[in-house]
C-alpha cells in the first residue's frame, strides 16, 4: 500500500496531464489518465482527481480570493494542480487541514519554485482559518 503522500503525487500528475490535454483542446478520458499513472485502483487518488475536476470552478474561485494580485490560471500547471488538490481536500475530505497544508508544501518544494511554495502556503493558511 502506498503512502498518502505518494498517492497525492500521483493525483497531482494526473491533474497536470489533464490540464495539458485541456489546454491543447485534446479529448481525454479521466479513467485512462488514472490507469496510465496509477498502478493499482485507488479510491483516494480517484476521489482527489474527480473531485478537483468536478469542483474546479469553485476551487479556482477560492484560490483567486486568496491569491494576492494573482490568479490560479497564471500559476504553472504543477503548482495549480497542487493548490487545487489541497483546496479540494481541505474543503471536501476528512483530512486535517494542517496535514493537507504540509503535504501540499512538500509537493510544491519538490516540483515548483520557492515563490510558489510561499504562495501555496499563504492561500492554504488563509483558507484553513476560514474553515
Amino acid at each position: 500500500m502506498q503512502k498518502r503522500s505518494e498517492l497525492r503525487q500521483l493525483a497531482m500528475t494526473c491533474l497536470y496531464q489533464i490540464d495539458i490535454l485541456k489546454q491543447n483542446h485534446l479529448t481525454y478520458d479521466v479513467d485512462e489518465v488514472l490507469k496510465e499513472n496509477v498502478s493499482v485502483d485507488n479510491e483516494f487518488v480517484k476521489d482527489l482527481v474527480y473531485g478537483v475536476i468536478t469542483s474546479e470552478k469553485e476551487i479556482d474561485e477560492i484560490a483567486n480570493k486568496y491569491l494576492k494580485d494573482w490568479e490560479i490560471n497564471r500559476l504553472d500547471k504543477t503548482g495549480a494542480a497542487i493548490l487545487r488538490m489541497a483546496i479540494y481536500e481541505m474543503k471536501y475530505m476528512d483530512t486535517p487541514p494542517i496535514v493537507v497544508i504540509n503535504e501540499a508544501i512538500e509537493l510544491a518544494k519538490k516540483y515548483t519554485d520557492e515563490d510558489l511554495v510561499k504562495m501555496i502556503n499563504a492561500v492554504l493558511d488563509k483558507l484553513m482559518k476560514e474553515l
